[in-house]
């Protein structure tokens, strides 16, 4: 019996010493054995060990601590490129540097693939990127999350235009499955280059603190084209990506971790766009009526956090942040109500006031339109003093990223439920899911004033030639502003129109809620027959 360490990366330049033999099933069946021990190999012990040095588990180690024991199965472990340029006919590796395959989170079925640095430096070429292309076509055919483990020098540079194609199937395979199947990436590792646009395309990108990059331009090119010094963490680290730029949904301290964020993510998504997040037990959250009437300050200027209220209402330990770190200035995350997954968006009065601005308009939209396109009922939470002003975010395009956020709940046909907190001003009073973009229901505090803008400007333009003459004009100007709040601070104008449809006690606000969702389940919504409509990118 021929045996061959599994020290050796190269199996097949021996493969021809099998060709010619008529081995025992027993043989055959070692045969087996050794190939597995070379594919699960990768690149060698040397480049594992080097993984690890760098606190990074190889791509098999990260699937089996992602999906649960012993259900995932493999594909194409014996896949090899088939490029002989440059050296690469001596350097064939089963698997070709990526591990794809099936298998079950909290025993929910999912496809995977994970990149594996050891082999290539998890470059990606033909062959690599036909068995990414297999995997994803298995989970569209059967409805269920792709999940994408990061960590990739990208194109294998020795293939040319064949790695190049591989990246555009990729991309392409991403946009066909949007909208169709969940899609989650973790980065690990490097995505630089044209490498960033699959993640990009996909519905939430989790990086890990320390050992993930993106960027188009690595920091060496950057400094010889711009002149600019600076450091990887500083161009594409994850925090970058989670605070500044947003292009990272969620942040890890750990690997270990960014697998906890996976399994938390998809308790409150569905399999696919045909199907509905599973129904949970409900748990009511403890809070007093006392305690809820409490929440939103005695004075309009002041502050709190919305999520205090969002607590106080749904589910019992249920809220899960998304971009936390993003656009403070609004919030966005998944929740139970009743035992039903939702998704939330809610101003935030204690970062800018909650003022609508470009990255929150944005952030709100793009998850507006997620929980759209997987069946899960939206809720808004309002208080809201406007738009942003200034030559900057003018300047920048606020008009054209604000209509993103009003065309996003426009097109929503999930449920949607409004509550009106507190202030609701201007633009902002219709672009924040009110009845006129098709809110389903709009509930009010007694607390919630709807006007066109806050009492001070708008007493500074309607009472401005009286208060010029005024012998006493700061006497007058506090008279005409209780005026206009005693008129425009309240909800009852907009209910006698019928634009809001209920006002409630705070503590009545989880059951209206409740009662709402369930009158909504089966909504059905026909429109015009169209390809798509434009939305203002």
């Amino acid at each position: 019996m021929i045996k061959y360490g599994v020290n050796s990366n190269n199996f097949f330049d021996r493969e021809n010493k099998f060709e010619h033999m008529s081995p025992p099933h027993e043989e055959k069946y070692n045969i087996l054995e050794e190939k597995n021990k070379l594919a699960e190999l990768g690149g060698g012990i040397k480049r594992i060990e080097s993984q690890h040095a760098k606190g990074k588990q190889t791509a098999r180690e990260r699937i089996d601590n992602l999906l649960d024991a012993e259900s995932f199965q493999e594909m194409d472990k014996f896949v090899i490129h088939r490029t002989d340029a440059f050296g690469l006919d001596a350097q064939k590796i089963l698997g070709d540097g990526v591990v794809t395959g099936y298998g079950t989170i909290d025993e929910q079925p999912v496809c995977v693939f994970a990149q594996d640095f050891t082999v290539f430096g998890g470059s990606l070429g033909e062959m690599y990127a036909k068995k990414i292309l297999k995997i994803m076509d298995l989970a569209m055919k059967n409805g269920c999350p792709i999940i994408g483990l990061n960590d990739s020098g990208g194109a294998r540079i020795q293939e040319g235009v064949a790695s190049l194609a591989g990246y555009g199937d990729i991309f392409h395979a991403n946009v066909q499955a949007s909208g169709v199947v969940p899609q989650i990436s973790i980065i690990m590792g490097p995505c630089a280059g044209g490498a960033v646009y699959s993640p990009a395309v996909t519905d939430f990108i989790i990086m890990v603190d320390k050992t993930s990059h993106m960027f188009i331009t690595g920091p060496e090119v950057v400094k010889s084209v711009t002149g600019e010094e600076i450091s990887f963490d500083d161009l594409g680290g994850s925090e970058t990506h989670s605070k500044l730029s947003g292009v990272a949904h969620f942040r890890a301290s750990s690997e270990e971790k960014a697998f906890a964020i996976v399994h938390k993510l998809l308790e409150y998504i569905p399999q696919n766009n045909l199907e509905f997040s599973e129904k949970r037990e409900a748990t009511d959250p403890q809070i007093t009526k006392e305690d809820l009437r409490k929440l939103l300050p005695e004075k309009s200027t002041q502050a709190y956090d919305v999520r205090s209220v969002i607590k106080a209402i749904i589910d019992k330990d249920s809220f899960f942040e998304v971009q936390e770190e993003f656009a403070s200035n609004i919030v966005v995350g998944f929740g139970f109500l009743g035992g039903r997954s939702i998704g939330i968006v809610a101003n935030q009065p204690i970062v800018m006031a909650g003022v609508l601005d470009i990255d929150a308009s944005d952030k709100a939209a793009r998850f507006i339109r997620f929980c759209d396109a997987f069946n899960i009922a939206l809720i808004s939470f309002v208080d809201v003093p406007g738009f942003l002003p200034g030559s900057e975010q003018e300047h920048r395009g606020i008009i054209r990223h604000g209509a993103k956020l009003l065309f996003a709940y426009s097109e929503a046909t999930v449920p949607k439920l409004t509550v009106i907190l507190r202030k609701d001003y201007g633009g902002a009073y219709d672009v924040m899911c009110s009845r006129h973009v098709g809110a389903d229901h709009v509930f009010a505090w007694p607390t919630a004033e709807i006007a066109v803008m806050g009492s001070d400007g708008a007493v500074n333009i309607i009472y401005r030639k009286e208060l010029a003459k005024s012998e006493k004009p700061q006497e007058e100007r506090e008279k005409f502003v209780l005026e206009y709040q005693d008129r425009f601070g309240n909800p009852y104008v907009a209910a006698q129109l019928g634009l809001i449809d209920s006002v409630i006690f705070p503590e009545e606000t989880r059951q209206s809620l409740i009662k709402a969702i369930i009158q909504t389940e089966n909504k059905r919504i026909q429109r015009a027959p169209r390809k798509h409509g434009n939305m203002p990118l």
